[in-house]
């Protein structure tokens, strides 16, 4: 525990934070720089974790920045596997990187997955004057001719875009997954472009990156990637389950923990992130930054995302991205 506590004091003073003598101050790592996706759900859930009183003083970030995540998980398994005061932001792209080995080595059960309480749903876009009505439809086009459909999306090839569209047709018994036509593009604005433009059939993002052409009419979405419809405006975007494709694929946000924490500390910080996603304060934050609710805490998120990198793994495996 003496290394952790160097650990803590040398990451607060790089903050230029101070921690009281004899006392050590929880913390949050994010695995990138100020700004991202990371940034902001230490800080958000952190800032009302203290605000609403769920934890008795106020949380310090760390900004660990490096390999996509790799780099604070590695610190997190290798020198603070038993730091009840630490947790740590994540998201849907950690469960894929970890799936796909790109982590140098490190497993997804080298650290407790605590939970996670927002996410930017998934979806399947196509230009508005496309023959596809529905999800069911133009997953069926695909299955009579691949050939004939290609899908944008602003990752990689293997990367969770393209997974969503491979999770979508294999609960419709499609397994000639290599035959998909999938054009990765340099993020969701340039997808969405690619399909408006009439040189893709579909476009598979995240909601936040299509709400402005959703308004101005120029795409219609074809399901939510959700276990329910999405609040407010977007109430008429029907689910892929109520369309019969039994498939939830968002970019959560949510934490882990270091693997050898007790089990009342473990207690104790998902008993606080539930307060936060039930909070009035983290109501305002998904509206202010376009996150749907997404409630999975302890147990049950960890068997969501134990399930979740099992498909990504058996995907990228079956389209060469790993072996």
């Amino acid at each position: 525990m003496k290394k952790t506590h160097l650990n803590k004091l040398a990451a607060a003073m790089v903050l230029g934070l101070g921690l009281s003598t004899g006392a050590q101050a929880a913390e949050c790592i994010a695995p990138a720089n100020p700004g991202g996706g990371w940034d902001f759900t230490c800080r958000a859930i952190g800032k009302i974790m203290f605000d609403i009183g769920a934890v008795d003083s106020p949380i310090q970030v760390t900004n660990m920045s490096g390999g996509g995540g790799g780099l604070a998980y590695t610190h997190v398994v290798s020198e603070r596997a038993d730091d009840g005061e630490l947790i740590i932001a994540a998201s849907s792209a950690t469960a894929t990187r970890l799936a796909q080995n790109a982590y140098g080595g490190m497993t997804a059960d080298q650290v407790r997955f605590l939970g996670a309480i927002g996410a930017d749903p998934g979806v399947i876009v196509v230009g508005k004057d496309s023959p596809f009505q529905t999800l069911p439809e133009l997953l069926d086009a695909v299955k009579a001719d691949p050939s004939a459909v290609a899908f944008a999306g602003g990752s990689a090839v293997g990367g969770f875009d393209h997974l969503k569209v491979l999770m979508a047709l294999g609960r419709t018994g499609f397994t000639d997954i290599t035959k998909v036509k999938y054009i990765g593009v340099d993020g969701g604005a340039d997808a969405i472009t690619q399909t408006i433009g009439g040189f893709t059939q579909a476009m598979t993002g995240d909601i936040s990156e299509v709400v402005g052409f959703l308004k101005s009419g120029d795409v219609r979405i074809l399901a939510s990637f959700t276990d329910e419809r999405l609040p407010g405006e977007f109430n008429n975007i029907p689910t892929a389950k109520e369309q019969g494709i039994d498939v939830v694929a968002v970019n959560w946000r949510g934490l882990y923990v270091p693997k050898d924490i007790s089990e009342d500390d473990y207690n104790k910080w998902s008993d606080a992130l539930a307060k936060v996603a039930a909070s009035d304060e983290w109501a305002a934050q998904m509206t202010a930054n376009g996150l749907a609710p997404f409630t999975k805490v302890g147990g049950d998120f960890q068997g969501y995302v134990d399930g979740v990198i099992a498909e990504i793994k058996t995907l990228s495996q079956e389209i060469g991205v790993i072996q």
